[in-house]
């Protein structure tokens, strides 16, 4: 069994996302079941759930009753690997995950970590996923591509208890490697620290009182709002260098602090060259991104941006590609014989 799977019916009882009744409604009804356990119980296994203390790992943040027990679980790796200390807040809650603000290992030569935890599985709700997954390989949980045998692309088909795991591995290393090397290639986004089984360690945006927000919380100075579109700009354009697309890219996931924007949330990223959709998630990437900063005064035109990125990340990319591959094909062919 899954470690975190004990937490899930704690989370289905004490998450107050569950009163949300939008959330309620979309729901799928379920059949009617006597429950494992009353719920005075479930209250009482919480109360009693290792709260860390037996390896050391007490933390400053108060968790709510439904999130301690996979919380500690989550991200008692890295503190066991000595990355970090404590948990000093939650300062981000999301369908998909939530992101805390942890004290680092000062011998990290950092101040502050940011950990994002993903749900349990029974809360995460992927949109279209498999719109994204398209020309996206499966990755193992040390970030390599995994080679898939029968039994586990049925089983992610089928949505299994397995498959689901598998398929949360993969997105989960997904965001992580793509971190990893966009980070490398000199994109503004945090830098890859470490990843665990339900949980990634990231660098953090902010101060130790609180956490950078996003763009559309905020207005930008109109001596600001002109270059830091042109730096969102370049994001996108290193990332189709690297054949990506975002897939979920606007003001929400774009932060902002002391003058300068890290793009954040990445496990919808989309392989621009091998997804049939790239070209509209990319559309939609741009509009979302155009749409914010001609509202705090910067003119421009997503389509125009869209058809030259495109063109030249992607359409002109594949065309050299061919060229190349054609090139390789002539220079090994064997000489006529002269006979």
């Amino acid at each position: 069994m899954n470690d975190f799977d004990q937490y899930e019916d704690y989370e289905s009882l004490f998450d107050p996302m569950q009163s949300d009744r939008k959330a309620r409604r979309q729901r799928k009804p379920q059949a009617h079941h006597t429950p494992k356990k009353q719920q005075r119980e479930v209250i009482n296994e919480i109360a009693d759930a290792d709260n860390g203390e037996e390896s050391g790992f007490k933390t400053t943040y108060v968790p709510g009753l439904f999130e301690e027990g996979w919380l500690i679980d989550s991200l008692r790796p890295f503190y066991d690997r000595g990355l970090i200390t404590d948990v000093l807040g939650r300062v981000k809650g999301g369908k998909e995950a939530n992101v805390y603000r942890c004290a680092a290992n000062p011998e990290t030569g950092l101040t502050l970590m940011a950990a994002k935890v993903y749900r349990l599985r029974m809360f995460r709700n992927l949109r279209n996923d498999k719109m994204y997954q398209e020309g996206r390989q499966l990755l193992t949980a040390d970030g390599k591509h995994g080679k898939p045998d029968e039994r586990m692309i049925r089983a992610v088909g089928k949505k299994t208890a397995y498959g689901q795991q598998v398929a949360h591995t993969s997105w989960l290393m997904h965001e992580y490697t793509t971190l990893e090397r966009l980070y490398a290639a000199g994109a503004a986004v945090p830098q890859a620290i470490s990843s665990a089984e339900n949980a990634l360690l990231m660098g953090y945006c902010g101060d130790e009182n609180m956490a950078a927000p996003a763009l559309s919380e905020i207005s930008l100075d109109a001596d600001e709002a002109k270059p830091l579109f042109v730096e969102a700009i370049r994001n996108i354009e290193i990332m189709l260098q690297s054949g990506m697309v975002h897939g979920d890219l606007s003001a929400y996931n774009i932060l902002y602090w002391e003058g300068e924007i890290t793009l954040i949330d990445f496990p919808q990223v989309t392989d621009s060259r091998g997804n049939s959709h790239a070209r509209d998630i990319l559309s939609r990437d741009v509009t979302r991104v155009c749409e914010y900063f001609a509202d705090q005064g910067v003119k421009n035109d997503p389509q125009d941006i869209l058809y030259h990125l495109w063109k030249r990340y992607v359409e002109l990319d594949a065309r050299l590609q061919a060229a190349d591959i054609s090139r390789l094909l002539e220079a090994n062919e064997p000489e006529p014989d002269d006979d």
